[in-house]
């Protein structure tokens, strides 16, 4: 069985599904989730679309309550909250190891829909960039 990682943020709407999608692409073998304590609606449309534009599809994801996770072991929790406003989940469930890697949010942007979607652009490659040699050296890959 491959590595099991599990992302956390507050929504489960935005950071985390644009994060579980990179994870799942950069390490095809490990076993990805994301959740949150206050899981949203829907996963932000916005993400989906900002994802969408470098080819990656997380459309069909759905945000989680992080409980459902508490009785499977993982390999590595990654939090993901970023700014002084966010409340970022304390997983109490068994982990061997935690990494705390903030973003900003940008489902709180304001502006136009320009602006909006730049910003998402601007998180989704900052993910990116950080989760690219993460996650291969978290799965051993």
């Amino acid at each position: 069985m491959g590595t099991k990682i599990l992302i956390l943020c507050t929504g489960n709407s935005c950071r985390s599904q644009m994060a579980e999608g990179f994870a799942k692409a950069f390490a095809p073998n490990a076993t990805v989730e994301s959740a949150g304590t206050r899981p949203a609606p829907r996963v932000n449309p916005t993400a989906v679309s900002a994802m969408k534009e470098i080819g990656i599809d997380i459309s069909g994801h759905r945000p989680k309550n992080v409980s459902r996770f508490l009785a499977e072991p993982w390999d590595c929790v990654l939090t993901v909250c970023g700014g002084a406003n966010d409340e970022c989940p304390v997983f109490a469930g068994t982990v061997k190891r935690r990494v705390h890697i903030p973003f900003d949010d940008p489902s709180e942007t304001q502006g136009t829909e320009e602006q909006i979607r730049a910003d998402f652009a601007r998180v989704r490659d900052q993910i990116a960039e950080t989760f690219k040699p993460l996650i291969p050296e978290l799965t051993n890959n």
